[in-house]
């Protein structure tokens, strides 16, 4: 099922501009200085600006409750103020990462014939292609991606699927199950912290939407005037990055600044998302994030995204709700319309899905 009429524009792979070794960049790529603004800086203070580290199976999980209680601390506290950690000891095999690495660089080495085989068609947000892409005026990102819906497997699209080189489709049913064990784990331990009703993150995701995007950023010999992913805001509740080689350009907005992070081996990415921030009632927002290019380096990374079940219809957890001391500051709506509204619209920071969703407090109307 189409969600959405974005993407309907058709656009050519990054990487076939490259093998042409070209030196002029096309204008569709280049951006003004105003999006490239707000860097970092290495004398802004290197460890006020790490991404926290939150302990899986070590800490969350552990055994001892005074560990297992400090990190949930942790967690609230990052979930906070942060919206973007890393996680160790999550319970995804260091096998399967390799395999995963090595599968997904094979997958964008392709040639274009077989690429085209899985091609996206106009109105659908699976296999090769760029998404959000409206008109042909539109600046493009420097990157290419391929997307898949991994869960519920009723979602997929059989055709993509069997166009993909079996041990990649082996690696992620495997990689699909790890994740959403691990999703749902760190949901129910934010549900914890926020001292929510587990139930209702139980009922609102045990069948979750698994979405999940490769990524591939070519280098460019004019880096400083494209970017790999524009600003925005996820519009699921929990996204989880796993970067496939040690080539740096994911940057999140903190403190007005745009601040880089490095991956540690073997760990993955988790970054709040729109749905999140709505369920927390704005305890927990929502990240402005966005990648940059390296001028000879190429990136590698999967982002894999977790909504509410399929048909669901969500907004903030009652409990986090007290008129008039705390009142609902998003509406409900299902799930179907959030991403329709979601995917009908260009990537241009955080705030376009959630003032979609969000209640104008004074006179109880959603905000215009």
């Amino acid at each position: 099922m189409s969600l959405g009429s974005s993407s309907v524009v058709v656009v050519p792979l990054v990487h076939e501009l490259v093998k042409e070794n070209i030196t002029e960049i096309p204008n569709r790529y280049i951006r003004t200085t105003s999006c490239l603004d707000h860097e970092y800086h290495h004398s802004d203070g290197a460890s006020k600006y790490d991404i926290p580290v939150i302990d899986v199976d070590g800490g969350l999980l552990s055994g001892e409750s005074v560990l297992a209680d400090s990190e949930l601390h942790k967690l609230h506290s990052v979930c906070q103020h942060w919206g973007f950690f890393q996680v160790v000891n999550h319970g995804i095999s260091s096998i399967l990462i390799d395999q995963l690495k090595s599968e997904i660089h094979n997958l964008f080495q392709l040639p274009l014939e077989e690429k085209t085989k899985i091609w996206r068609e106009a109105g659908e947000m699976e296999g090769f292609g760029q998404k959000f892409v409206v008109s042909d005026e539109q600046k493009l990102d420097w990157s290419d991606t391929f997307s898949i819906t991994a869960q519920p497997i009723k979602m997929r699209k059989p055709q993509i699927f069997a166009g993909m080189p079996l041990l990649l489709r082996e690696a992620l049913e495997a990689y699909s199950l790890g994740l959403k064990n691990l999703t749902m784990i760190l949901l129910g331990k934010m549900a914890e912290a926020l001292k929510m009703d587990s139930d209702e993150i139980e009922e609102l995701f045990n069948d979750c939407t698994q979405r999940m995007r490769m990524n591939y950023y070519p280098p460019c010999p004019k880096a400083k005037q494209v970017i790999g992913l524009s600003p925005h805001s996820d519009a699921a509740a929990l996204s989880i990055v796993l970067q496939l080689n040690q080539t740096e350009g994911l940057e999140i907005r903190k403190d007005g600044k745009w601040v880089p992070v490095k991956p540690i081996p073997g760990a993955l990415i988790v970054n709040l998302g729109d749905m999140i921030e709505i369920l927390s009632n704005g305890a927990y927002p929502s990240i402005e994030h966005r990648v940059m290019v390296n001028p000879t380096k190429e990136r590698l990374s999967i982002a894999t995204f977790h909504s509410t079940n399929p048909g669901s219809e969500f907004g903030p957890a009652p409990c986090l709700i007290d008129p008039p001391h705390k009142p609902a500051l998003f509406r409900r709506e299902t799930e179907k319309k959030y991403y329709e509204n979601f995917f009908a619209k260009t990537l241009n920071g955080k705030t376009t899905n959630l003032d979609f969703m969000r209640i104008n407090t004074e006179n109880g109307n959603r905000s215009s």
